[in-house]
């Protein structure tokens, strides 16, 4: 009778969309995983078209696609090559540089030798790089359709069709054509979006349709209205993020609220979370985008409690040694990290293993269930050790 009460309460705060005789059986605990399971599946993706770029699939039922960009001088084959294989070795998909001359466009080809991941160019102003960057072998183009003429534009999607090169079309407030600024005072979600259906028709004219989408604005709720409207109006794969969106703390949050909107209403096929200085740092933030939407369930996922006066470990270092050490990892497990030992098993019963830390020592569990007593010092090399070894079985599985 008490769990049946404890479910009536729980559904007045949190309706369930369906709910059977079974549940009535389960625990309050095991009524709130399944109330979570059952509002995870209830993101329904929008149905986009699927392109390939660099054999990375987009669209459709693919994945939704990290990436990120350099912010190396391309001239410096060997800077951007050893960041891109940095970006690559953290979980990175796709990579863009930026090809702002033809010295530029000459290092492509050195580039993509030393390299693994699907290559895409940058290109503003002029259109002959574009279409010489396509010669060079990139696997995609990104161009931004406020700052290239209309039969410029036309001759890199010659080019382009030729090859079976993708070109993404980079809507972007901060540079939209001057006529939609005027005729909508400003860039506005729908002045975004007649840029982009603008363009489009260019392409389609051309018998070409190789293209992805972005709609990018540093204003949030500009971003989310615009890529709102055109999903309603297109079928191509969007490419979703807040562009400037700033350092590190602030670019997590706008990241979060724009790109992770966007996709718990099923829309987006490829993201990136722009952040101001190493490029690198935005990878797990993009995945942890996805993982608390349930959308990819891929590296590991950290989970430590804000500490409080019971705390006596230090839980800062810990979590952020075992965050360096599984950095690039995509295997999901779930890695709980306590500061004490009163509510830290308890907090930490769904996770896949973790440490509730007591005075100079800590419970190691596995699956909700404690296993053994580890001493401070050695929280580290035992977690490492234990994840690997949870790591391995499930690749042999």
């Amino acid at each position: 009778m008490n769990d049946i009460i404890a479910l009536a309460v729980f559904q007045s705060n949190y309706p369930l969309p369906k709910i059977n005789s079974r549940v009535i059986n389960l625990s309050i605990k095991n009524i709130r995983k399944l109330a979570h399971v059952e509002y995870s599946s209830l993101i329904k993706r929008r149905k986009a078209r699927t392109i390939n770029l660099g054999g990375v699939p987009i669209g459709g039922d693919a994945p939704v696609v990290v990436q990120s960009m350099t912010n190396t001088d391309t001239r410096d084959v060997e800077a951007t090559s050893a960041q891109i294989n940095a970006l690559d070795e953290a979980g990175c998909e796709i990579v863009r540089i930026a090809v702002p001359d033809n010295d530029a466009v000459q290092a492509i080809p050195e580039i993509k030798k030393r390299i693994h991941l699907p290559l895409v160019a940058d290109i503003h102003f002029h259109y002959q790089l574009a279409v010489d960057a396509i010669k060079q072998g990139v696997d995609g183009i990104r161009i931004n359709p406020g700052n290239i003429d209309k039969e410029k534009i036309r001759e890199i999607v010659k080019t382009a069709k030729e090859r079976r090169t993708v070109i993404r079309i980079g809507v972007n407030a901060g540079s939209l054509q001057k006529d939609l600024a005027r005729e909508y005072g400003g860039p506005t979600a729908e002045a975004l979006v007649v840029s982009a259906l603008r363009n489009i028709k260019i392409f389609e004219d051309e018998g070409f349709d190789l293209i992805k989408l972005s709609l990018k604005s540093s204003d949030v709720p500009t971003m989310i209205e615009a890529y709102r409207l055109i999903a309603a109006k297109t079928d191509y794969p969007l490419h979703l993020g807040v562009t400037e969106a700033g350092t590190l703390v602030d670019a997590a949050i706008k990241s979060a609220l724009g790109i992770g909107t966007l996709l718990y209403e099923g829309i987006g096929d490829t993201i990136r979370v722009s952040v101001t200085g190493n490029p690198v740092t935005e990878i797990p933030l993009a995945y942890s985008i996805l993982r608390a939407l349930k959308i990819r369930m891929v590296g590991p996922e950290i989970v430590s409690c804000p500490t409080c006066g019971r705390c006596q470990i230090d839980l800062l270092a810990l979590t952020q040694k075992i965050e360096n050490a599984l950095i690039g990892r995509k295997d999901y497990l779930k890695v709980a990290l306590m500061g004490c030992v009163v509510n830290g098993p308890g907090e930490a019963a769904d996770a896949d293993i973790g440490i509730a830390g007591g005075h100079g020592f800590g419970m190691l569990f596995k699956k909700g269930k404690a296993t053994k007593k580890i001493a401070e010092k050695n929280f580290v090399p035992v977690l490492l050790e234990e994840i690997n070894s949870m790591l391995k079985g499930k690749k042999e599985v």
